[in-house]
């Protein structure tokens, strides 16, 4: 990997301009880092003043790519064939590159990829989830927990911190998905009680505002109720992080505690809540939503 005189990395391309990639790609430009962007539908990309899009993963495929998409599949997706980044490394002659998964993704099957990536392509698979939602993103205040080789992991922490303001590394590829595996138990578990508490208080003629007021002054208070407490008070459940994507991220913590020997029980009680929700036809609102169950 090429460094800067500022230390960040000289050819960086983020493909994956949705929700968070899009804010991660603006942080990045507004630090004076060349940005080459790539996404599906070329227009979200194309909407980011700065950047250089590209007509395909071959077209990014810089020393070091950043994927923010939703699970493991679509990034293993972006590989391989004559337009993908395999192909482009190749033809850029990019001898070490750097991929780095952004998503939530499977422990398990991320530091099996990284290996076979290893192996097969000279590649190194860096596992750096994020918490924080779109507005940490935007606000350049994510926490980033990484896995991955440490010589590696230096090397691209200056430009974690254009959009993070934590950057930890926690052991080889892999690590950070299992940090963010014990990250989502409480987000969502924070979520669901906050709808129950919610669901209780307008079920007993409670001002939902005054309410959430006097749980932000105490103990109760999170960053969940920051961010996502006027949803309740609206009623407002469109958008967001899908309830489906928690339920993606819960069935990874199962994955990861059976292979610790663990039963965790209120991560099995998140489980069914949210296959609940997904089965009522409710996975594409914000996990907030949680509360129409409940509520009934």
């Amino acid at each position: 990997m090429d460094v800067s005189s500022s230390g960040l990395p000289a050819s960086v391309a983020l493909l994956g301009t949705g929700p968070m990639g899009a804010p991660i790609a603006r942080n990045i430009i507004a630090g004076g880092v060349p940005l080459t962007l790539w996404n599906r539908t070329s227009h979200k990309a194309a909407g980011i003043a700065g950047g250089r899009v590209a007509a395909s993963p071959a077209g990014a495929a810089s020393d070091v790519v950043l994927t923010v998409l939703p699970d493991l599949p679509q990034v293993v997706a972006l590989l391989h064939g004559e337009d993908g980044l395999l192909a482009g490394w190749k033809a850029a002659g990019t001898e070490h590159p750097v991929l780095v998964v952004h998503g939530t993704v499977s422990p398990v099957a991320v530091a099996e990829f990284a290996a076979e990536c290893r192996c097969a392509h000279g590649v190194t698979v860096i596992d750096a989830p994020l918490s924080g939602g779109t507005i940490g993103a935007e606000e350049g205040r994510l926490s980033t927990m990484v896995g991955g080789p440490r010589e590696v992991v230096e090397q691209l922490e200056p430009l974690f911190r254009l959009y993070s303001a934590t950057v930890a590394r926690f052991g080889d590829t892999g690590a950070g998905s299992t940090v963010k595996a014990c990250n989502q138990i409480v987000v969502a578990a924070t979520v669901t009680a906050l709808a129950e508490a919610m669901a209780l208080a307008e079920a007993s003629g409670l001002d939902l505002e005054r309410v959430q007021s006097v749980l932000a002054g105490g103990l109760a208070n999170s960053e969940v109720l920051r961010q996502k407490g006027q949803r309740w008070i609206d009623a407002d459940f469109e958008g967001g992080g899908s309830a489906k994507n928690q339920l993606k991220d819960l069935g990874f913590i199962a994955e990861v505690a059976t292979q610790a020997g663990l039963t965790l029980p209120v991560a099995g009680s998140l489980l069914t809540a949210f296959q609940a929700m997904v089965s009522a036809g409710r996975g594409d609102l914000d996990h907030t939503g949680i509360y129409l169950g409940i509520r009934g």
